[in-house]
C-alpha cells in the first residue's frame, strides 16, 4: 500500500459533548419559560377568583338590603346596623370581616353604606376589600377605595312605593 492510500477512518456516530450541552441548555431555557408562564397563569387565576368572590359578596349584601323594610333601611342608614330577628343583636353591620371558608381566618372585609335620599329612596354602596385592608380605618377606605385596591364596588338605589 502506498503512503497516499491510507484506509479511510470511520465517521464517528452520535453526539459530541458540546452538542449535548447545547441541547440541554435549549431544553432548559424552554422549560423555564413554560414554568414562568405557568406561575403567571396561577397568579392570574387566583386574582380572578378573589374578584369573583368579592363581587358575589357585594351582590349578596345588596340583595339583602333590597329585602329590608322602610324602617330597617332607615335604621341601617342612621346606626350602621340592624337587628333582623328581634333578639337584640345586630344581624347586619356596615363594617364586617368575613370568613367565607370557615377556617377561623377572615378572608374579606365588607363595607356597606346606606344613605337616605328621600322618604322612600335610599342609595346603597357595598365595597369588598381583602386581608391587606383589615387595619385601615373605615373612613379612609370609603374616601379612596381605588388606592386601597378594592376588589368589588357595587352601588344601587333602593326605592319603596
Amino acid at each position: 500500500m502506498s503512503p497516499k492510500m491510507t484506509p479511510r477512518k470511520k465517521k464517528r456516530q452520535g453526539f459530541t459533548l458540546i452538542e449535548a450541552l447545547v441541547g440541554i441548555a435549549l431544553v432548559a431555557i424552554a422549560v423555564l419559560g413554560l414554568a414562568q408562564m405557568f406561575t403567571l397563569s396561577v397568579m392570574n387565576n387566583l386574582r380572578s377568583e378573589r374578584i369573583t368572590t368579592a363581587t358575589y359578596l357585594a351582590q349578596q349584601r345588596l340583595d339583602a338590603l333590597r329585602n329590608l323594610t322602610t324602617t330597617e333601611l332607615n335604621t341601617f342608614a342612621s346606626t350602621g346596623s340592624v337587628d333582623l330577628n328581634g333578639d337584640g343583636t345586630a344581624d347586619m353591620l356596615n363594617d364586617e370581616l368575613l370568613d367565607i371558608n370557615l377556617d377561623a381566618h377572615n378572608d374579606y372585609r365588607r363595607l356597606t353604606q346606606v344613605a337616605v335620599i328621600g322618604t322612600t329612596t335610599w342609595s346603597a354602596q357595598v365595597m369588598i376589600f381583602t386581608v391587606e385592608q383589615f387595619g385601615v380605618a373605615r373612613g379612609t377606605l370609603l374616601a379612596g377605595p381605588g388606592t386601597h385596591r378594592v376588589k368589588a364596588n357595587l352601588s344601587t338605589v333602593i326605592s319603596r312605593p
